[in-house]
């Protein structure tokens, strides 16, 4: 499985800002710009808490498994690697709709703030921009604390499960 990179995510995020703010020029030319719903920051940030819990609760089991506490519950590798599927679908979503949000917020401030309904939609569309960082930051910490540890032949010397495999 490949890690996120944040250059495809600011790509993303760039194509997308420029696309929509090109497309707002156009919309409000035509007639009225669809408004910024109030709801897109707060599922937003629904997804990066799911994510961060998602995060911290595989943490403290992968911890009390490494520490071989009685009674640790494991976790089952399946379970880590959707962990990881999901966080990182969500980066790449979140990233896309950040940047849409961020290229109409962009086009609302260069254009009508001195308007009180086009102010709080660029707000909300700010709310959105941060929202999407948060979950593609709650999606890199998912990455990695699912994230195999490396394996050096020097702490193994030769010997051990990964030599065994390796054979």
């Amino acid at each position: 499985m490949r890690n996120l990179r944040i250059g495809v995510l600011v790509g993303l995020f760039v194509v997308a800002g420029v696309v929509s703010w090109a497309g707002a020029r156009l919309w409000d030319t035509l007639g009225s710009l669809p408004s910024v719903p109030v709801a897109a920051p707060i599922v937003l940030a629904l997804i990066a808490v799911v994510l961060t819990a998602t995060a911290l609760a595989l943490r403290g089991r992968l911890r009390a498994q490494r520490e071989r506490r009685p009674g640790a519950k494991g976790v089952d590798p399946l379970v880590a690697a959707r962990a990881v599927v999901f966080g990182q679908a969500s980066a790449l979503v979140a990233a896309l709709v950040a940047g849409m949000y961020g290229g109409v917020g962009v086009f609302l401030a260069m254009e009508q703030l001195d308007v009180p309904a086009r102010r709080d939609q660029a707000l909300y569309a700010g709310f959105s921009v941060l929202a999407g960082a948060g979950v593609i930051a709650a999606a890199f910490f998912l990455e990695r604390v699912c994230k195999l540890p490396e394996d050096d032949d020097e702490n193994h010397n030769g010997n051990g499960p990964s030599a065994a495999a390796r054979a």
